[in-house]
C-alpha cells in the first residue's frame, strides 16, 4: 500500500521562521503600520493574502497590498544564499525514502522561493514531490496544499502523514483528513500545536529522527 509523508518547509525543515518575521515586520513599517514581532511571528505559515488580513486592520489602503507583499519579498530573497536547513532534515527526508514512503514537499512559499528552500536542504535525491502557493487556490490553514500533495503522491488521507511547525499545518491537515506531526522549531508552544489537531510533538526533525520508528512517519 503506497505511504506519503508531507514536510512543511519553513520553520520545519529550513530555519527561515524569524527571518520572516523581521521581513514582514519592515515591509508593514514601509507602509505605516506597526505590527508587533510576536503577532508577526504567530500569523507565519500563512499564505501572504491571509496573512495581511490577520494582522492588519480591515480600513486599511488594500491597493497597497501587493506593494507590502513586494517589499517582503525582495527582503526576504536578500537571505536565500544564507538559509539553513535544521540539523538531521535532510537525513529525515531520506530516512523517509528509505521506508518506502514518498516524501512530498508542501509549502505557503511561491514557486522562486522553493528553489531557495530546496537547496538549502539539498535533498534531492530524497524528494518525489514538491507543491508550493503557485499549485493552490488557498493558502493555509485551508487544505489546498495538503490536498495538493495528497494528489501528487496518488494516496488517500489516511496514507499519509504531514509534519508541520504552526497551527496553521495543524488545521490545514485537520480540514483534509490527514494526521499532523508537530515540531517545535518554528516557536509554536506544544499546546498551541497540540489544540490545533497535532497528534504528536517532537522538539525538532532530528528528534523526530532519532524517535522515527516509533512515530507516526514510520509505515
Amino acid at each position: 500500500m503506497s505511504h506519503a509523508v508531507i514536510f512543511d518547509v519553513d520553520g520545519t525543515l529550513v530555519d527561515t521562521n524569524y527571518l520572516h518575521a523581521v521581513t514582514w515586520w519592515e515591509a508593514f513599517h514601509q507602509h505605516d503600520h506597526t505590527v508587533a514581532m510576536a503577532a508577526i511571528h504567530r500569523a507565519i505559515g500563512m499564505g501572504s493574502d491571509k496573512l495581511l488580513d490577520h494582522l492588519l486592520p480591515d480600513s486599511r489602503d488594500r491597493d497597497e497590498d501587493d506593494a507590502m507583499r513586494a517589499a517582503h519579498r525582495s527582503l526576504y530573497a536578500q537571505y536565500w544564499t544564507r538559509l539553513r536547513p535544521f540539523d538531521h532534515a535532510a537525513d529525515l527526508l531520506r530516512k523517509c525514502s528509505k521506508a518506502g514512503s514518498t516524501v512530498v514537499l508542501a509549502s505557503s512559499a511561491a514557486a522562486t522561493e522553493m528553489r531557495a528552500l530546496r537547496a538549502a536542504l539539498d535533498a534531492e535525491d530524497a524528494i518525489d514531490f514538491a507543491t508550493s502557493s503557485s499549485d493552490v487556490a488557498e493558502s493555509k490553514p485551508a487544505p489546498d496544499i495538503v490536498q495538493a500533495a495528497l494528489d501528487q503522491a496518488e494516496v488517500d488521507p489516511g496514507d499519509a502523514v504531514f509534519v508541520g511547525d504552526t497551527v496553521w499545518d495543524a488545521e490545514a491537515c485537520g480540514r483534509a483528513g490527514v494526521r499532523c506531526v508537530g515540531v517545535l522549531s518554528g516557536g509554536i508552544p506544544e499546546t498551541d500545536l497540540v489544540e490545533a489537531g497535532a497528534v504528536r510533538v517532537y522538539a525538532d526533525v532530528a528528534h523526530l529522527l532519532r524517535e522515527f520508528d516509533g512515530s507516526p512517519l514510520a509505515r
